[in-house]
């Protein structure tokens, strides 16, 4: 597959990514929250689960997609570079995955991104190139830095989210998680997880609906960027030229064209969750859990704690943390909000 195949993403795929990514990345934490159980109200016979993408290396999901992007094409680089633009996530895993493939990496990040983001991206040792994103829906300086990087560096593009090696590597973590769950005999009746641009949940649907096509695939998006939700309702993709939020993760501009049809054939729904929520959540995991989570990471909670989904049958219920990467003060003031309290 090329970077502007139109070639369906299948489960074939996200089980080559499994062999190709072998031994680059383990699979993270899935902790039973009985916290959230209580709080929901279920009855013993049915969990919650919370996916902690955080203890990745990169301290997010983002490596997933990004190795197996890098495994796929590293041997046909010859010496040239990669280059990719991205809010902070997806630089920490492709830098990862250069540093694990010998391959030299280029990012573009934004100049807000979180400390903790470019030293992560930095440590791996790729080089970071920033953009002011608060002019970029009016110059588009972040596509256009990106394209000369590939243009006078001579390096192959890398989409965060809009490729099919990146889908697929994304799915092989909810491949582990169905395996897991299975083994214990367990059902799933809702998964839950943030939308951006698509690549998180997109590969996550494909693996989920395989292994439990019972279970209802829901999207969380933050309420000033939720052209996921838009879209649906329109069924055709939305953009939105200025996405705003505090999760910066979650700010593309629109879903990626390799993701819409997947995520149009799977995700039934999208609960759009407003920053106030989000920072309530994030307190909850940090005092119940002891889980810091950057805001993007723990919208799928906040949706669950704040009531915005009803969620029916009688399986358990898979929430996907999708990061941690939050610098202490930030995230110190973000919790500094007043305790959520039942009912």
């Amino acid at each position: 597959m090329s970077a502007g195949s139109t070639v369906p993403v299948t489960m074939e795929d996200v089980f080559q990514a499994e062999e190709r990514i072998r031994g680059h990345v383990f699979s993270p934490p899935l902790i039973r929250s009985w916290a959230l159980e209580r709080w929901l109200g279920f009855p013993e016979s049915r969990r919650v689960w919370l996916r902690d993408y955080g203890w990745t290396p990169s301290g997010s999901f983002k490596l997933f997609g990004a190795c197996n992007w890098m495994a796929r094409h590293a041997p046909e680089l010859a010496g040239r570079p990669v280059a990719a633009h991205s809010s902070g996530n997806f630089a920490s895993g492709i830098a990862y995955a250069g540093m694990r493939f010998g391959v030299r990496v280029i990012v573009v990040m934004p100049d807000t991104a979180p400390r903790i983001k470019f030293q992560r991206t930095q440590s791996f040792g790729a080089e970071v190139r920033t953009y002011n994103i608060a002019r970029d829906h009016e110059t588009g300086e972040r596509d256009r830095m990106t394209r000369e990087i590939a243009e006078v560096e001579r390096a192959l593009q890398a989409s965060p989210y809009d490729d099919p090696y990146v889908i697929a590597g994304n799915g092989v973590g909810a491949l582990w998680t169905v395996r897991q769950l299975q083994s214990e005999g367990r059902g799933v009746s809702a998964f839950i997880c943030p939308v951006s641009g698509g690549g998180l949940m997109a590969g996550q649907a494909l693996s989920i609906s395989e292994g439990f096509p019972e279970a209802e695939i829901i999207g969380v998006e933050p309420e000033g960027a939720d052209d996921f939700r838009r879209s649906l309702a329109a069924d055709q993709r939305v953009r939105l030229d200025r996405p705003a939020s505090i999760c910066d993760g979650l700010l593309s501009y629109d879903v990626g064209l390799h993701n819409w049809p997947i995520l149009r054939r799977l995700v039934r729904r999208s609960l759009a969750v407003p920053d106030q929520q989000t920072r309530q959540a994030m307190r909850w995991l940090y005092e119940q859990h002891g889980l810091k989570s950057e805001p993007s990471g723990a919208i799928g909670v906040a949706g669950l704690l704040c009531g915005g989904l009803q969620l029916s049958g009688t399986g358990d219920v898979v929430v996907v943390v999708s990061g941690r990467n939050a610098d202490e003060e930030a995230f110190r003031q973000w919790i500094d909000v007043p305790p959520l309290t039942v009912g």
